[in-house]
């Protein structure tokens, strides 16, 4: 297998090198942000062929960095998405955070690339579009999300027509068991600690308000050909249980690992066959207990909101994503509390949202929404 990364100086596209290094996966192109020491090191590391870097000023000192190599270095706006469309490997990573992943997305699937997701906005702004080019082209899209993977891993169990329903375990986040009302004053440097998981600062966010989960309850209705009302959320604070399956007989196949990013990089890289693990063993004995709570709607409301527009379609959850993106933003800066960033979200979203499924009416809704949040709540 040929691999591109893309986002490989990231979270998830650090953990994405390290599966590389263990299962001997050759890396033939990366793209990276502005990380060029990471960037340069991969490269040389893996004989990487391409490298993408959007910064016009961090393109140059790479470029400079790895004149005494053959890596050709792209830059620009763009830049990942030209790396996506022209790099030789058969299989791209997708790791960029945010929007900015759509358009690579779009390109691997167009050049007939096999595609491992965890870039959710790809879904979450575009699953149709995306869906549509992905059976177009006869190509593959891996789930790389933990969630994702392990309900992937549990419906080998049976067919999809003995398939009930989809549970996504959520861990509930830092503010589990608030009110709405402790919300009020609870601050940026409280929601990035997340109890399990090391993740980028605006899906920690998300996790903490619940609206990473309303995210992965769109990407599952798009990836499984699910309907958001057989897609049920329950929160399981050990995050042992990634997420299960529930067949028409009420047998239900729960996917458990020790939770690491690393499982599911690998098992996308290599299904269906499995490898030797790079984790722990998980020990139920030491785990001693496993929890399970029902969400709180009334509190984290952003939940309901994702699983409503995961019903209507069009370009709403890319309002959705363009809206919660800009509110995080400005929460993270201070400018806007967390209930008033529920309510901007559901205004901007609803506002800002059609019925257009093509890729240009979901660019718009985004910037509509980013737009919206911005002019109303931010502080110009």
């Amino acid at each position: 297998m040929k691999l591109a990364v893309l986002g490989a100086t990231g979270s998830v596209g650090t953990q994405a090198l390290d599966v590389a290094r263990k299962i001997g996966c050759k890396i033939s192109a990366i793209s990276c942000n502005s990380d060029i020491k990471k960037a340069e090191l991969a490269v040389r590391e893996f004989g990487a062929e391409l490298c993408a870097v959007e910064n016009e000023r961090a393109a140059s000192e790479l470029k400079a960095a790895l004149k005494d190599t053959g890596c050709r270095v792209i830059a620009g706006e763009g830049a990942a998405a030209r790396l996506a469309a022209e790099c030789k490997a058969d299989t791209v990573l997708n790791a960029i955070t945010g929007i900015a992943g759509l358009m690579p997305t779009v390109k691997a699937l167009e050049c007939g690339k096999r595609l491992a997701l965890a870039n959710k906005e790809s879904l979450v702004a575009a699953g149709a579009y995306v869906m549509a080019l992905a059976g177009e082209n006869n190509t593959e899209i891996l789930p790389v999300d933990s969630e994702h993977c392990a309900i992937w891993q549990s419906l080998r169990a049976g067919k999809s027509s003995e398939v009930k329903r989809l549970i996504l375990t959520a861990s509930g986040g830092p503010f589990f068991g608030y009110a709405r009302s402790d919300l009020e004053n609870v601050t940026p440097e409280q929601a990035i600690k997340h109890p399990t998981w090391s993740m980028g600062t605006r899906i920690t966010v998300d996790s903490a308000t619940l609206m990473n989960k309303g995210f992965e309850v769109i990407e599952a209705a798009w990836l499984f050909g699910m309907n958001a009302d057989k897609i049920d959320v329950i929160v399981h604070r050990e995050s042992i249980i990634h997420s299960m399956v529930e067949y028409i007989d009420n047998t239900v196949i729960a996917q458990m690992s020790v939770p690491d990013m690393r499982t599911c990089i690998q098992y996308a890289l290599t299904c269906p066959e499995r490898r030797e693990g790079m984790t722990e063993p998980l020990d139920l004995v030491k785990v001693g207990s496993l929890s399970f709570y029902k969400p709180d709607r009334e509190a984290f409301p952003l939940l309901s909101l994702a699983e409503r527009i995961c019903g209507i379609g069009g370009s709403y959850g890319a309002a959705l994503n363009g809206a919660d993106e800009e509110a995080v933003r400005l929460f993270l800066m201070g400018k806007i509390a967390l209930p008033r960033l529920f309510e901007a979200v559901e205004e901007a979203t609803l506002v800002c949202g059609c019925e257009d499924t093509g890729i240009d009416a979901v660019f718009e809704s985004d910037r509509q929404a980013r737009a919206f949040i911005h002019d109303k709540y931010g502080i110009n």
